[in-house]
């Protein structure tokens, strides 16, 4: 398959576009707002010249929001444009920078382009930063013909990614030759990105800015007094956050074996998506005394779950726990951010599916810091050896905190590398 090909068929799936969009927005009603934001049509005024940044969704928004921040120090004559693709990224963009004045946002229009080309006109950036590996041909190629720098940051490609893009290759080789960094994690996926036609001389390793996480000071004296205020000091407390469709109800079956040998304990839910939240707390409060965190109920000795429902809250709700399981690893989604948790010493607990994380998982593994399981059965065993053996899960959590310390840089060998294209 060519662009050319590719852009046809783009078209032909427009209404399939549609349809997708009307079935999320019955669950998620923000996806029928701002629609034309996603063809380049009523687009906000935008101050022009600037970086723009494209991150997908709310995981890469908060990845990028510390290389964000240090654009804005570096380059404070610069405006920044930020796209997303669903609303809960753009919530989230918003609430990061509600008071920075040169932030500027949108979707990122759909990859046709016309709606490409029409978006960077409006835009005109000096460069363009794409998080992770959300690669868009007729974005990356309108790019090229304009002049503007396309740069690929804190890139991920596992080998199940690369044998697909492989399969495409007379549109992928293309569009990979046209980019001008790419900003990778691992040798490992560095050596993925040449054989697919990426240029050598653009292919640079940079470890991953994950590693950068920066806590504020507050937070765990926050945390403390919140569950002081609870009282529940004492209590057993665990998390499972970012959790999928498939997970919460064996997370519950762990949590219900948990309390036959600890009645006290509370578990913190958090399920990845805003759209589950009312299903999760229904599910919840079937089997548990549950309170909703966006309820601002008090947290009692009869409460057993605490549903974080809320948004931009994750470190936080990682904070008040003492054991973390991190979700999107019981299901073959790929797993989610490990480094959160092991940035607070907490020890972390993870299902066998981590294709998303390899290099992280070995290293947190590797260490001490990361156990995983394979069912309800073994996360309740799991979370009960830490509880009962708190050496155990503070030698974890110093494990975790160490592989963290050891392995920053990545941002500055970043930010370094965009200067560069600017």
């Amino acid at each position: 398959m060519n662009r050319t090909l590719y852009t046809l068929l783009f078209h032909l799936g427009l209404p399939l576009v549609a349809l997708r969009l009307f079935l999320r927005s019955r669950k998620a009603p923000a996806y029928a707002q701002r629609v034309g934001e996603r063809f380049a049509l009523n687009l906000p005024a935008m101050a022009k010249g600037g970086i723009w940044v494209h991150a997908v969704s709310v995981g890469e928004s908060i990845a990028a929001a510390p290389m964000i921040r240090a654009l804005l120090q570096a380059y404070p004559q610069l405006p920044i444009t930020i796209t997303c693709m669903t609303p809960t990224g753009s919530e989230r963009i918003r609430a990061m920078f509600a008071d920075e004045p040169r932030i500027q946002h949108c979707y990122l229009p759909y990859d046709l382009p016309w709606a490409a080309g029409r978006f960077l006109d409006h835009v005109q950036p000096k460069l363009a930063v794409i998080m992770e590996t959300e690669l868009w041909p007729n974005h990356i190629h309108q790019c090229a013909k304009r002049g503007i720098a396309v740069a690929l940051a804190n890139a991920r490609l596992s080998e199940r990614s690369a044998r697909g893009y492989a399969r495409f290759a007379g549109l992928t080789r293309p569009m990979l030759a046209e980019m001008s960094l790419i900003a990778v994690q691992t040798e490992t996926e560095a050596q993925r990105f040449r054989q697919l036609g990426a240029r050598p001389e653009c292919v640079q390793v940079t470890g991953s800015i994950k590693f950068d996480l920066s806590i504020d000071e507050q937070l765990l004296p926050r945390a403390r007094a919140l569950r002081e205020q609870w009282q529940a000091s004492q209590r057993p407390v665990w998390i499972a956050a970012s959790t999928h469709e498939g997970e919460d109800e064996v997370i519950l079956a762990a949590h219900r074996q948990l309390r036959e040998h600890h009645a006290d304990a509370l578990l913190i839910l958090v399920p990845r998506h805003p759209e589950r939240f009312n299903s999760v707390f229904e599910l919840c409060r079937g089997q548990f005394p549950t309170v909703r965190r966006s309820s601002a109920e008090p947290i009692n000795a009869d409460t057993a779950v605490l549903l974080g429902d809320t948004m931009g809250e994750l470190l936080f709700l990682y904070a008040l726990a003492d054991i973390a399981f991190v979700g999107g690893s019981l299901v073959a989604n790929g797993g989610h951010n490990l480094l959160e948790p092991a940035a607070l010493s907490l020890p972390v607990l993870s299902g066998p599916h981590l294709f998303n994380f390899l290099e992280i998982a070995a290293m947190l593994r590797e260490a001490g810091a990361l156990q995983e399981v394979d069912d309800a059965q073994g996360l309740a065993a799991e979370v009960r050896r830490l509880i009962e053996l708190p050496r155990d899960a503070q030698r974890m959590g110093a494990a975790g905190l160490a592989v963290m310390k050891a392995n920053q840089g990545a941002l500055k060998r970043l930010l370094d590398a965009l200067g560069r294209l600017i």
